[in-house]
């Protein structure tokens, strides 16, 4: 495992041109699916979005399937409808979640297409979990200290969400350790503030 930090905004461009290099340089056939993966709030999407442009790959937020009353079930349709497609070289086809309708719910939006790539980008919290940890050509751990997370949290979604972040940063700490997510990485890169929480 590879430990970067990136404090600044160049060495975030050294972590993504270093993330980039290694995943080009893989010998594979099919397409490379890039895990970026942690806890939510720490820095995943910041990352995530510069790797897909460096690798000129899609990108798939895994917000387009998780919601707060379903932290980790939705995967069986995370599989189907992107994993199985893109990694037999066709399109994914997929709904979103509706997070504007639906918050606090389960409501599909619109459907979203993805086009096959040589490389693929999934990002969002349990990405690189055990179930697609052998499919994966590179993943990526983001980590920050629990209370920049949910300060981070609470300025996108509002105060009123404290408890729902609260509930969500304990099931999301208790799946990571059980599924031994970090561990595996091939690479381990600060979100901001010490990462040590």
């Amino acid at each position: 495992m590879t430990r970067v930090t990136r404090p600044a905004r160049s060495a975030e461009d050294s972590t993504v041109e270093r993330i980039a290099t290694r995943v080009e340089g893989l010998v594979m056939s099919g397409t490379r699916l890039v895990a970026v993966d942690g806890p939510s709030g720490s820095g995943k999407s910041t990352l995530a979005g510069p790797l897909a442009d460096r690798l000129r790959a899609p990108l798939v937020p895994i917000d387009d399937f998780v919601s707060w009353n379903d932290f980790a079930g939705w995967w069986p349709r995370f599989e189907a409808q992107v994993l199985e497609p893109l990694l037999t070289g066709h399109d994914a086809v997929y709904q979103q979640r509706d997070w504007k309708g639906d918050e606090f719910g389960d409501r599909l939006g619109p459907w979203r297409r993805v086009p096959a790539s040589p490389v693929v980008v999934i990002e969002g919290v349990t990405s690189s979990r055990r179930a697609v940890a052998d499919r994966l050509a590179c993943s990526v751990w983001v980590e920050a200290p629990a209370a920049v997370r949910l300060e981070r949290g609470l300025a996108r979604d509002g105060e009123d969400h404290r408890e729902v972040w609260q509930k969500w940063m304990v099931e999301e700490a208790v799946f990571f350790e059980r599924d031994g997510t970090r561990s595996r990485a091939d690479f381990t890169t600060s979100g901001g503030a010490d990462a040590s929480s």
